[in-house]
């Protein structure tokens, strides 16, 4: 992989800190690096590789041609404001948000299954939603021989999808429960500990939350196929990392449950766990701290012809969030289109 400055904007977040782990543990080759974050966090330090890097403040004035890429792991807002300042700078610009997903010029990227979208980019990629990518990437292999018709999924949702706040106020709140007390930490839409709570994002008028309907658009779009049929219902629950969802889906002919698990097992980063005589499948422990997707449970559904029901599990700040712009970056560097003339 060639050599790149690279500039993370939101790079005292989560999701930022996991993306610095990542960089050391494989080496990715960086000339430059620069974090950027809001004026709280100006001014802090950060050791990467041995040397100090000081934060700075985000401001317009921020990006040059000489920011080869820039990664907005921030708000939606400054994804907005920011991410075509570095655009028209020549930049090669990511965006974590949900700000360009849907936006027809800017391309939604999961290396493992639509790598060639990059190839259209015009400065902004985007990167799925945090439970879009897990569910996408095991449906996949299956939808391009036997097309999806319906996608019916729960997710059950760790957390650090919500931040560094969240994981802290989850242990807080687990604390005081524990003591008898109710503390909620105000990082949930309600309290978290020892609940579960039907609510990520706010409503729309139909009923479904913001998190519901981007995984059914994100879907779509992904897989260039906007007649799927998709419901999803988002659940918050207490735990720290690891986002599970049980997915039903249903495709233009019936599948077979052991050839649905060869399939999936042939996209890479997907590993299968089902074993149901051994009780063996994933659950969120198994996939915090790794970059793997997680299937068990595969199982034909008994009440639609054509209909297969499995059980997923993901680490959303790893291959939900870090790794996978990671890997956008390593896929945007092998099909040569990260530099751009401006």
């Amino acid at each position: 992989m060639n050599e790149y400055n690279i500039t993370i904007v939101g790079g005292t977040g989560i999701v930022g800190r996991e993306f610095l782990k990542l960089l050391e543990a494989r080496n990715t080759p960086v000339g430059r690096l620069r974090l950027l974050a809001t004026a709280r966090s100006a001014g802090k330090t950060v050791e990467f590789r041995g040397q100090t890097i000081t934060i700075e403040e985000t401001t317009p004035e921020s990006f040059t041609a000489d920011d080869h890429i820039v990664f907005l792991s921030a708000s939606g807002s400054a994804s907005k404001e920011y991410g075509p300042i570095a655009r028209d700078k020549g930049c090669f610009v990511i965006d974590d948000s949900s700000a360009f997903r849907m936006d027809p010029e800017v391309p939604l990227v999961i290396p493992e299954v639509n790598p060639e979208d990059l190839d259209w980019h015009r400065g902004i990629v985007s990167q799925p939603n945090c439970t879009t990518t897990p569910m996408v990437m095991a449906l996949a292999p299956i939808h391009r021989e036997n097309p999806l018709r319906r996608i019916v999924v729960s997710t059950y949702q760790a957390v650090a999808g919500s931040g560094a706040a969240a994981v802290d106020g989850l242990e807080a709140e687990t604390r005081a429960a524990l003591e008898g007390r109710h503390e909620p930490s105000g990082t949930q839409k309600r309290e978290i500990a020892f609940n579960a709570v039907p609510q990520i994002d706010v409503f729309d008028e139909g009923g479904y939350t913001k998190e519901e309907l981007k995984m059914a658009n994100e879907a779509r779009k992904i897989l260039h196929a906007p007649d799927i049929g998709i419901s999803a219902t988002c659940v918050r629950i207490p735990t720290f990392f690891g986002h599970s969802m049980s997915v039903w889906a249903e495709f233009a002919e019936a599948v077979d449950p052991a050839e649905a698990r060869k399939q999936m097992a042939t996209v890479p980063g997907v590993r299968v766990m089902d074993d149901p005589a051994a009780e063996e499948y994933p659950t969120p422990m198994d996939a915090a701290g790794n970059d793997d997707v997680l299937v068990g449970r595969v199982r034909t559904d008994a009440s639609t012809p054509g209909g297969l029901t499995f059980w997923c599990v993901t680490d959303s700040i790893r291959k939900g969030a870090a790794t996978n712009v990671l890997q956008v970056i390593e896929e945007a560097d092998r099909r040569g289109v990260i530099q751009r003339k401006v």
